[in-house]
């Protein structure tokens, strides 16, 4: 498939306009142009833009898309981003990459030492303990009379459950914040448009670095001390007679923490702010708390977390009707594809009823890990907000974005509301 220099030059355009975060209040006009042109090539940059559903779920189900991003032809600068402690290049410290950036056979080695403890059976005995967290950050908004969703419950929940999962004490919270934030800010794409809202690299590195010693520390702590959570089984972690390397054991805690919590806080304010846009949804889940799991799964679509998935060709591929060469970056629109009209009925209706084959989690080997914890903790929190909080209303809408472009999500939704019911 080739394109006029036109073309070219047009199809940059519209990628700039999708990193720029002055679109995050609404990008999905500009996702829909994207999708109604189809596939493109960044102008002659090795990088693809799948957007339809279509073509989205063959990419993510080829056996040839990496996501080890050493294999692509495109430059892209060293990051630190969910990695482990490495060894060292001309003074440099090098880090080795989660499991999040490794193929099979090593991403199957470590998933398998990680997942027994997010198994849905699992999860599911954590929901009265998730259920207590929510009642507990809606007891403090009825102290305060003042209610931020993101701030006061949707940062709270995950954050809390993720620290106690791993055993990392909660009066370290804010040091981890701040690391987690920066080094979230490293999943974006970048183009000049973005520049200015772009963290320094310096300052991610510090973050990752202060990250990764933070969890040595911890965990030197945790092999003398062992205790009931997730870093001391990793620690004694054995499948098959694998364990985990040290380097490997700091990279996936580092992972777990940051990925186990910056996406679930964007899932519960998309869905409390879906609600509070559609009150007659909102009233619904109120009288029928079934039906929250429908308002998650439907946010998942509508308003996705995680707006885009990088791969990279390890082979020439064919999507659609567009040729991809080995080495090639192929990035996928998640939020347009899962708006497809020719997938969803009215797309840009929400509709929580609605039958979804959203790709919020991705598919095949990387499936999210984390999914039956985010859609227990979105659930909850969901039915406790709708239960307790009453007649709340958005003070500012649209609320302000955070400068990301992959990791959708308000900084804050501040709240007129009428009282907490108490809890039962």
């Amino acid at each position: 498939m080739t394109m006029t220099t036109s073309e070219q030059t047009d199809s940059a355009d519209i990628y700039r306009q999708l990193l720029d975060p002055a679109v995050r209040a609404n990008p999905y006009p500009t996702f829909a142009e994207v999708r109604a042109g189809g596939p493109f090539r960044i102008g002659t940059a090795p990088v693809v833009i799948l957007s339809s559903h279509a073509d989205c779920t063959a990419m993510l189900r080829n056996p040839h898309a990496s996501v080890d991003r050493s294999l692509t032809k495109l430059q892209l600068e060293t990051i630190p981003t969910l990695t482990g402690a490495g060894g060292s290049k001309d003074g440099v410290r090098v880090r080795k990459p989660s499991f999040l950036f490794l193929d099979p056979p090593d991403h199957t080695r470590l998933r398998r030492l990680v997942s027994k403890a997010f198994t849905p059976r699992v999860v599911a005995q954590l929901e009265p303990r998730i259920t207590e967290i929510v009642d507990d950050t809606l007891d403090r908004v009825a102290e305060t009379g003042m209610f931020d969703v993101v701030a006061d419950l949707a940062y709270p929940l995950p954050v809390t459950v993720i620290c106690e999962l791993l055993g990392v004490p909660l009066a370290d919270e804010p040091r981890l914040r701040q690391w987690s934030a920066l080094l979230a800010r490293t999943l974006d794409p970048t183009s000049r448009s973005a520049a200015a809202h772009r963290v320094d690299p310096d300052e991610l590195q510090t973050a990752g670095t202060e990250l990764n010693d933070y969890f040595e520390e911890l965990t030197r702590r945790r092999r003398g001390n062992p205790g009931p959570d997730l870093l001391s089984e990793l620690i004694a972690a054995e499948d098959a007679g694998d364990k985990l390397t040290h380097d490997e054991l700091i990279s996936t805690c580092a992972l777990l923490l940051i990925a186990g919590h910056e996406t679930t806080v964007n899932l519960i304010s998309n869905a409390v702010l879906a609600l509070l846009r559609h009150p007659d949804q909102l009233a619904a889940v109120r009288t029928d708390p079934g039906l929250a799991a429908g308002v998650i799964e439907e946010t998942l679509r509508y308003d996705p977390p995680v707006q885009l998935m990088p791969r990279v060709a390890a082979a020439d591929l064919r999507i659609g009707d567009m040729d991809i060469e080995q080495g090639d970056l192929v990035i996928m629109l998640i939020a347009a594809a899962q708006r497809d009209p020719a997938v969803f009925a009215e797309p840009d209706r929400f509709d929580p009823t609605r039958d979804t084959r959203h790709l919020a989690f991705g598919l095949g080997a990387h499936f999210c890990l984390g999914a039956p914890l985010a859609r227990l903790e979105g659930r909850v929190a969901v039915t406790r907000f709708a239960q307790r909080v009453r007649s709340p209303k958005c003070t500012v809408d649209p609320p302000p974005y955070r400068a990301h472009v992959n990791l959708r999500g308000p900084v804050a939704i501040p709240l007129d509301f009428a009282g907490i019911t108490p809890r039962r």
